[in-house]
């Protein structure tokens, strides 16, 4: 079932990784950090694996804010 984004950010909150039907990107997800005391980054933010499995910071556009094709990870297989 898909979903649009403030249900992604939801999901993300609430632990789970969420990916969208319309990345072209095969295995790409989004999950939310949240820092313990004493890291470096001390504020929560969005990190996307990529197709290369590389972890790196995500910053939505607006075609992902407007997406209805969210998902969490485990439904899509």
């Amino acid at each position: 079932m898909n979903h649009d984004f403030g249900w992604a950010i939801w999901r993300l909150k609430e632990g789970s990784r969420v990916t969208r039907v319309g990345w072209n990107g095969k295995n790409m997800w989004l999950a939310l950090h949240m820092p313990s005391a004493g890291e470096l980054m001390t504020l929560p933010y969005i990190y996307m694996s990529t197709v290369t499995q590389d972890t790196v910071p995500w910053l939505a556009s607006q075609t992902d804010m407007l997406a209805e094709d969210w998902r969490c990870v485990d439904e899509t297989t």
